[in-house]
Formats: C-alpha cells, sequence, structure tokens
C-alpha cells in the first residue's frame, strides 16, 4: 500500500530548517540551532546558531543574535551577527548593530550605532587584580576608569551613527 520514497537526503547547507511565514506572529523568546526564515512578526527576542533570513514583509521587535543574517524587513532592535550581515534594499534597521562583516545594498537603512571588524566579536577580557592596600587600589581604580573612558571614546569616533541612503 504504502511505497518508500527514495527521495535523496536534502543537503543542510543554506535551507531554512524553521520557516516563520508571513501570517505567523511569534512573541517571546525564540531560540533555534538551524537556519530560520522569517516572513512574519516576531516580538522578544530572537537567536538562532546558524544563518537567519528576514524577508521584505516580515516586521521583528527584538534583539536578534546570529551567526550570519541577510535583512530584507523591518527590525526595531539591536542585531549582533557572529560573520556576515548583509542589508537588502528594502531592509530597515532601527537599532544598533555589531557585527565582523557588513554588506549594505542601495536603499538600505540603518539608524543606530555600528561596530564592525574582528573587534565586534571579542568579548573584553577579565582582569584580575592582586590584594592591595587601600590607597593603591584607589589610584589602580582611577587609572583603570581613566583607560577605560580614553578607550570609550575612541571607540564612539569610530562607530557609525549612520542613514544609509540610496
Amino acid at each position: 500500500m504504502f511505497q518508500k520514497n527514495n527521495m535523496p537526503i536534502r543537503e543542510t547547507g543554506h535551507e531554512p530548517e524553521t520557516i516563520i511565514a508571513a501570517s505567523v506572529k511569534v512573541e517571546g523568546e525564540f531560540t533555534s540551532q538551524g537556519n530560520v526564515l522569517i516572513e512574519g512578526v516576531v516580538e522578544g527576542s530572537l537567536h538562532t546558531d546558524r544563518d537567519l533570513r528576514v524577508g521584505e514583509k516580515a516586521r521583528i521587535d527584538a534583539d536578534i543574535t546570529a551567526a550570519n543574517a541577510v535583512i530584507a524587513g523591518e527590525i526595531h532592535g539591536n542585531i549582533v551577527v557572529a560573520e556576515r550581515l548583509e542589508l537588502e534594499p528594502s531592509a530597515r534597521i532601527y537599532g544598533d548593530v555589531r557585527t565582523k562583516v557588513l554588506v549594505v545594498a542601495s536603499g538600505a537603512n540603518m539608524n543606530g550605532r555600528l561596530l564592525m571588524g574582528t573587534e565586534a566579536g571579542e568579548e573584553k577580557p577579565q582582569r584580575t587584580v592582586k590584594k592591595a592596600t587601600d590607597t593603591e587600589a584607589v589610584k589602580v581604580g582611577k587609572a583603570e576608569r581613566a583607560s577605560a573612558e580614553a578607550v570609550e571614546e575612541e571607540k564612539e569616533k569610530r562607530t557609525v551613527n549612520a542613514f544609509f541612503t540610496g
């Protein structure tokens, strides 16, 4: 009655494993270990260990983390992409972006801060401080604060607060 189907197994390349269709709204914390395609609405947070694609009609009100992403829709929230982020001409980003590589098509809009390059994927190293007297600790604390402020000022100089237009 039932015949075995000898269809080949689909390769797990860039094929989406999870699809949020145009008629679907997801609220809350959305987490995936595979590729994700969003055509609908997502509110809350969105995390995937693999690739994310946001369709042209999609609307996301969430902070996003992904390995790679291609955005064609509208996003209100911060985006952290470990490797490559592509903004297509219809992309509308309202939030801060952090990625190693950014590709922006003519017409894409971004309102927020941008941090890119190898620094975007690095975490700040934790420093260990040996026990010191109160006077020495105050001196070290002041020096560290001054150093941290200088680093933040330098980051602000390199941060782009841009509005990309075509």
